[in-house]
């Protein structure tokens, strides 16, 4: 009868972590490898291209407000979604940066260890010489005239330029062997364009987190604008780190603007004439200086670390209102083109009556001239504009009476009337006419609005990009870094030679194998082998000894 046999003994356990802290430790290891991994970060880029192609398709808030406020006004059921994801501020969104930041740690894990692999690679020697060289793609063999060390300065001589060494040894069959390899630079330009990629994207994090951009407007008959505070832009988006409390000042002023206009009202360019004080000039106190220059379209004004750039123009009328009892006011304020074509206009420019102790009746009789601006109106009853150039100007104006809301602690749009106080009947229209420049309007309390002309305002950019510079520099060394790895072609060279005792005319020879091997896919490592095969071999190889006839 057989004993039962007992259980077998549980396998020892080993002391060390705890199998779910080993676990935890496999699971990020596994998950850095795999998102330091080239082919990581390549998707990765194709993402970021992919996330960034919305930003081409749909108009950035970042870019031109009014182009996402007329989206909205065409596609008012689609919008809103499209806003829910971001779509009309790509590059403000989460899921963007995180693509971004994911990129950045993918591309710095990756290229951080071949860095330091490509460095040990520089200071290693070439490998040694193969045992079998017939096996190799490109093989010849053959037997000189002269001794190994005598064909081995041939051989230094035509492989100059080459990284080579040499070597002796009982592998060699008492002979002498050559390593030389070409094309390392090839590596060094792949090495300099996946470095110079982290580059870039390290320039532009630099600009975001560090610059800003402010659009204002100015009136181009000798206004000035200063950057000295961030209320003086009409719009201003700064970066991450900065508060807008420690701008660069300087100073601008826009003394004229014209406009070149091909036959069918299509601009051919646009030219600004101005006046700059630099931030040394405005801290000096210089204040009566100023550097002429001229601005245009794609040729900005570049200030110490700023650019301003020339966006657009416009229109701003001049009306001049004068109230019974003789006190005056002039208004100039640009007016909103709706037609970018033609530069119809729209816009309120308002006054507030002044001498009056009275707010009750200063409120009453505020004035504000609304309507619409054709700088070459078509006449008739019904203004409109043919020609985007100041060539028969006229307005089509309300003109508005009572309480203007200016006052009631709440901001406005500068292009239009409160709406509430005309419908609560604070503010009623009080005349409707066609003006042109020069004409005058009398209303019912003898209040006369005279419209006096036109001045044109332009729309200034003044963009600072700390990370500009490097963003050009590591731009130029991607395309450095892409050219050599294209170009570059690597190849291996090997020579070994042994003696080959003496010929028939007493002189030494030696026995020579060659062979190559194209590290690349790349052509034009045959063709050079064979020059190589014919200036080593074919020169140097002995005669063939002469045949002996026999005769009588």
């Amino acid at each position: 009868m057989s004993m039962p046999t007992a259980p077998p003994a549980p396998p020892p356990t080993r002391p060390g972590r705890p199998a779910g802290g080993r676990t935890i430790l496999a699971l990020l290891r596994n998950s850095w490898r795999s998102l330091t991994s080239m082919r990581t970060a390549l998707v990765l880029l194709f993402l970021l291209a992919l996330a960034a192609l919305p930003g081409a398709l749909f108009p950035q808030r970042s870019l031109n407000q009014q182009l996402v406020d007329q989206y909205f006004a065409d596609y008012p059921r689609l919008a809103p979604l499209l806003d829910k994801v971001g779509a009309f501020e790509i590059f403000a969104t989460p899921w963007f940066a995180a693509i971004y930041l994911l990129l950045m740690i993918s591309l710095v894990g990756c290229l951080a260890p071949r860095s330091l692999e490509y460095l040990r690679a520089m200071r290693q020697r070439p490998v040694a010489t193969p045992r079998n060289l017939a096996r190799l793609p490109h093989h010849a063999e053959g037997t000189v005239n002269g001794t190994p060390e005598e064909f081995l300065e041939q051989v230094r001589a035509q492989l100059k330029g080459w990284r080579r060494t040499e070597r002796t040894g009982v592998a060699e069959g008492a002979g002498r062997s050559v390593s030389a390899e070409r094309g390392f630079l090839r590596e060094t330009g792949n090495l300099i364009f996946h470095v110079s990629l982290v580059g870039l994207l390290v320039g532009i994090a630099v600009g975001k987190l560090f610059g800003y951009e402010g659009q204002v407007i100015v009136l181009a008959n000798g206004s000035q604008f200063c950057n000295t505070s961030i209320l003086g832009y009409d719009t201003f988006r700064s970066g991450l780190r900065v508060d807008g409390t420690d701008l660069a000042p300087f100073c601008l002023r826009v003394n004229s603007f014209t406009t070149d206009y091909l036959p069918n009202g299509q601009p051919e360019q646009y030219t600004a004439e101005l006046g700059y004080q630099t931030s040394e000039d405005v801290l000096s106190g210089d204040t009566a200086t100023w550097r002429p220059d001229t601005l245009s379209v794609n040729h900005p004004l570049r200030l110490d670390s700023e650019r301003v750039y020339l966006l657009n123009h416009g229109y701003a009328p001049r009306f001049t209102v004068t109230w019974p009892d003789g006190q005056q006011r002039t208004g100039e304020i640009q007016w909103q083109p709706v037609n970018t074509t033609t530069y119809l206009s729209q816009g309120a420019t308002k006054f507030e009556r002044p001498g009056i102790a009275d707010d009750a009746i200063r409120l009453q009789s505020s004035i504000a001239i609304t309507g619409l601006f054709a700088p070459t109106s078509s006449g008739g009853p019904a203004v409109t504009s043919t020609f985007p150039d100041l060539l028969a100007p006229e307005a089509a104006i309300d003109i508005m009476r009572g309480n203007l809301g200016l006052d009631d602690g709440r901001g406005q749009s500068i292009f239009a009337i409160d709406q509430s106080k005309v419908d609560s009947g604070e503010l009623v229209r009080v005349a409707r006419e066609n003006i042109v420049p020069g004409q005058e309007i009398t209303l019912d309390d003898r209040t006369r609005v005279r419209f006096d002309g036109v001045t044109q305002w332009v729309a200034l950019q003044v963009s600072h990009d700390p990370g500009q510079t490097t963003v050009l520099v590591f731009a130029i060394l991607a395309l450095v870094g892409l050219w050599l790895s294209l170009s570059v072609k690597r190849r291996r060279f090997w020579v070994r030679v042994v003696p080959a005792g003496g010929g028939p005319d007493g002189r030494a020879r030696s026995h020579v194998e060659l062979g190559g091997l194209a590290r690349t896919d790349r052509a034009g490592w045959g063709e050079e082998f064979e020059r190589l095969r014919a200036d080593l071999l074919e020169r140097t190889t002995p005669p063939a000894a002469p045949t002996q006839n026999g005769g009588n």
